[in-house]
């Protein structure tokens, strides 16, 4: 049936079927009983006005431009003729032959523009907001898109009553039945429920005992490649409680919040006292901007699907991490035109603002003065002045000490061993160790912390200028030890050295994280999924490498062997150089192993290293990686009970450590 035929399917559209509460039944008979009731001369009318954008052929791909006193109503942008004046009409998809035949005068030029043509994609970027929900909630799936996710066995579980509330009533049960069997994963697989608003979608069938058991990575492909950027839809993540953290950020990461594309309301929508992106703080969301509602269906270990909905804290532990990663994610992505040392601290005194924390800051003259070698002459030569800036939560009782020290080079050109022009883009991204500790800091504070946590952040701009520090320039650090430069683009040790003795000398930690893009070895030792942790506790590596597991930031070990590695920084004038003799001798170890020494190899306490150089991006976007790896890690020191639950325990012996089906 053409929709100009006589009127009254035109009309029907526009009057009734887009009303979301009333039955398909129902909204066709009320329509059928308000055509008939208009008068001859008023279908007239109507016929006549409508009659103009209707008249096309599909087949040939001709259609007739729309009059100029028409130029007010909302549209399809490959489809002028279809014209819709609801906000849920201009998400009908025009994808699948049948309707695009119908409706759509051209055939949409690009897989991804295929699958669905709206207004905004033409002009406009929407910002996103990611919200929980503890239940399912009720949607049409033909004005709010859903995407359901899960491991094959997991879906093989459900049945069709567990999902009707996203799906109904336009997917029937053996529709349903019929796509979870056509699922085939190698290693993804998903297949269309209706006209590619509803989709159901496949995990890997495996997942090694290097991977986590969430398939935390695939999720992210999927969500990116698969959502459709509407005004509202919908991801159901279809898991074990166990995996419902790392799956929850494998969603946001999916959903990046800095850009600075013209037209784009998130640009417009950023403000620098909103940290999170789009949040108020009392959780009232930007006028215009699309949201993705995160929901879950849960499975329990006897293989039932779990009727309870996820509680408060539950929700209020993964609000608080979206805000953390999505903070993150774009001080990465932000350039240093916008992310300088200015603009960082100006960032973590609206996080402490919010936690009621006046940070304390130490720049320019006064790091020299204080005896802060290392980050004065790395950023001596910007002219944005370094600084060391310390956020620090100290509750009643505590009984430990946790630092956490960031590398925050905020742009590394290298200095005076100035990078080649195709290895300094993307130096913008050399502050994400900073930026993912002040994501993890806030988040831990807003769960719940019980023992004393600092946040350290050490930052500077490794600049070319008259004042920049040359290869042979001898610096003295904040542990008193020298160190001869004979590389200048080895800069984030030298920083992270001033960090790490300050957690020790003035804040009396007895656990130190530092967290840095510290070398380019890290991918290659590691890989582009795993960072690299070194550390000089058995315990706390096998701890780390769960946390990370179990969060979706992944770990891999590296070799902690001072007494055959460190040799590499010998000087015959100072203590040590900062850069290794032999660039083939385990990199990423060496560069790890020079924080250390300045901690002291005695140290009695806890020392950790992550590198994180690959992982920090994918593409050219950042991906919050850190946030939920710390928070997992020290899960165990808040009162959230979901961080509790995934927080690491003593450490499963390898030789139980299987391949996950």
């Amino acid at each position: 049936m053409e929709p100009y035929v006589n009127g009254y399917f035109s009309y029907l559209m526009e009057n009734q079927l887009q009303c979301e509460d009333i039955p398909m039944r129902e909204a066709l008979r009320q329509g059928a009983e308000e055509w008939n009731a208009l008068s001859p001369s008023e279908r007239t009318k109507y016929r006549g006005k409508n009659k103009s954008r209707h008249l096309h052929k599909c087949s040939n791909c001709r259609h007739k431009r729309q009059p100029e006193k028409q130029k007010s109503l909302k549209r399809c942008p490959k489809s002028p003729t279809l014209s819709y004046s609801h906000r849920s009409r201009m998400q009908r998809p025009c994808s699948p032959r049948s309707f695009r035949n119908k409706y759509c005068p051209r055939k949409c030029s690009s897989r991804r523009t295929r699958r669905v043509c709206l207004l905004k994609r033409t002009t406009k970027v929407m910002a996103t907001d990611v919200k929980f929900n503890d239940t399912l909630s009720c949607s049409d799936p033909q004005s709010h898109p859903v995407l359901i996710i899960g491991q094959l066995r997991h879906l093989n579980l459900l049945k069709f009553s567990h999902l009707e509330s996203k799906l109904s009533p336009r997917v029937t049960e053996e529709t349903f039945l019929n796509a979870v069997a056509c699922l085939h994963p190698a290693p993804t697989d998903k297949v269309s429920l209706y006209l590619d608003v509803a989709t159901v979608a496949a995990l890997p069938l495996k997942a090694s005992r290097h991977n986590t058991a969430s398939r935390a990575h695939a999720i992210t492909r999927l969500v990116k490649n698969h959502v459709l950027n509407v005004s509202e839809e919908s991801v159901v993540l279809v898991c074990e409680r166990e995996n419902l953290f790392a799956s929850a950020c494998a969603v946001v990461r999916a959903f990046p919040l800095y850009s600075r594309k013209t037209g784009n309301l998130l640009a417009a929508s950023q403000s620098k006292s909103q940290f999170g992106g789009g949040d108020q703080g009392d959780g009232s969301k930007d006028a215009g901007r699309n949201v993705v509602n995160v929901e879950f269906v849960l499975i329990n270990k006897e293989g039932g699907v779990e009727s309870e909905p996820l509680t408060e804290d539950e929700l209020n532990c993964l609000n608080e991490t979206t805000r953390a990663i999505r903070l993150t994610a774009r001080i990465v992505d932000m350039p240093c035109n916008e992310m300088n040392v200015d603009h960082f601290i100006q960032a973590i005194e609206d996080v402490g603002r919010e936690l009621c924390i006046t940070p304390q800051v130490i720049r320019g003259e006064e790091l020299r003065e204080r005896g802060f070698g290392g980050i004065y002459g790395v950023g001596k030569a910007a002219a944005v002045p370094p600084a060391l800036v310390v956020l620090s939560h100290e509750p009643r009782g505590a009984q430990e000490t946790i630092a956490l020290v960031g590398k925050g080079i905020v742009y590394d050109t290298g200095g005076l061993s100035i990078k080649a022009k195709t290895g300094m883009p993307g130096m913008k991204r050399d502050c994400g160790g900073a930026a993912a500790i002040l994501g993890a800091f806030y988040a831990a504070v807003q769960c719940g912390f019980k023992e004393n946590l600092h946040a350290v952040f050490c930052l500077a701009e490794n600049s070319v200028g008259p004042n920049a520090t040359r290869p042979d320039d001898i610096h003295t650090l904040y542990s008193g030890r020298t160190v001869e430069i004979n590389n200048t683009d080895a800069e984030g040790r030298l920083v992270l050295a001033d960090g790490v003795c300050f957690a020790n000398k003035d804040l009396k930690a007895n656990i130190i994280l530092d967290m840095a893009t510290l070398t380019g070895a890290q991918g290659v030792a590691t890989g582009k999924y795993h960072g690299a942790v070194l550390t000089n506790s058995e315990t706390w590596e096998a701890k780390s490498l769960q946390a990370g597991r179990k969060s979706g930031d992944l770990l891999a070990s590296i070799i902690y062997c001072p007494e055959l590695h460190f040799a590499e920084f010998s000087s015959a004038i100072a203590d040590m150089k900062n850069s290794v003799a032999d660039r083939q001798n385990a990199q990423s170890s060496c560069a790890g192993l020079f924080i250390a020494a300045h901690l002291g190899f005695d140290y009695p306490g806890i020392w950790m290293h992550v590198d994180m150089a690959t992982p920090v991006h994918c593409g050219e976007r950042a991906t919050g990686y850190g946030v939920a790896l710390l928070l997992t890690l020290f899960g165990g020191h808040t009162d959230s009970k979901l961080l509790q639950s995934i927080a690491p325990t003593d450490e499963e012996p390898p030789s139980k450590r299987l391949c996950r089906d």
